[in-house]
């Protein structure tokens, strides 16, 4: 029953911080917009909004370990492993400038989806092929004004704490723009919020910031082989965090 309390709890606030951030995103992006062509400050809001989430919430506990490997002027490739809804307000907690790639029903969401909007982050329709290509060209023409984009290479969450397969586009867009990728390990947010579910879990969660992948380190490699790499190396971090 508490359980059940704390989560209704916590999804109300989600609500009511939505309703009464979101103004205050119109304001920033109305006062930044004209001089903010990347919507970094924009950008640092949101990740204040979304880590309040995980701040507030009595269950969930997050240590973030390797900021030290993000430099503050390279662009990124990052990617993350996926298998919650609450890796996404992880992701937030680094407060480092990136864009999301994101499916396009987010942004349909009232209030956080119309921040999205506003942040300028890249909607993907799944399946669509013609959607794919354009998300590739958004990202490859954010990544040369200098934003790192945020991706999950599996596509969508998964259901254990088995990877999916990686897609190639993340190894596509490094390959192409002789750009850094930048892995990050996400553990224990399966137990915070499993997919399809709204009941929150007790969860000590850890954000692993991984040393960049160079373009030298996938020299040779095209993006699915590139893929199948970097995957191995989320593989072996995460089995090493089991022991």
């Amino acid at each position: 029953m508490f359980d059940r309390l704390v989560s209704v709890g916590f999804w109300l606030f989600v609500a009511v911080t939505a309703v009464l951030m979101f103004p205050l995103a119109v304001l920033i992006w109305c006062l930044t917009a004209w001089w903010d062509r990347k919507r970094v400050v924009l950008h640092q809001f949101t990740c204040f909004w979304a880590s309040l989430y995980t701040w507030f919430n009595p269950f969930w506990r997050v240590h973030v370990q390797g900021r030290e490997h993000i430099q503050p002027a390279t662009a990124y490739v990052m990617i993350a492993n996926h298998s919650s809804a609450t890796d996404i307000f992880l992701l937030y907690r680094l407060f480092r400038h990136f864009k999301w790639v994101s499916k396009i029903e987010n942004f349909r969401v009232p209030f956080i989806g119309w921040n999205m909007r506003l942040n300028r982050y890249i909607p993907l329709r799944r399946g669509d092929k013609q959607s794919v290509l354009a998300m590739l060209a958004a990202c490859r023409k954010n990544l040369a004004a200098g934003s790192s984009v945020m991706l999950f290479p599996e596509g969508t969450r998964s259901k254990t704490d088995e990877l999916r397969p990686f897609k190639g586009g993340a190894f596509e867009l490094a390959q192409d723009l002789s750009l850094p990728l930048l892995p990050i390990l996400l553990v224990g947010t399966r137990q915070a919020l499993p997919k399809h579910g709204l009941l929150c879990g007790r969860a000590r969660m850890q954000i692993r910031i991984l040393p960049p992948v160079l373009p030298a380190m996938l020299a040779g490699k095209n993006a699915l082989e590139a893929a199948d790499q970097v995957r191995s190396l989320f593989v072996q971090q995460l089995a090493a965090v089991a022991q």
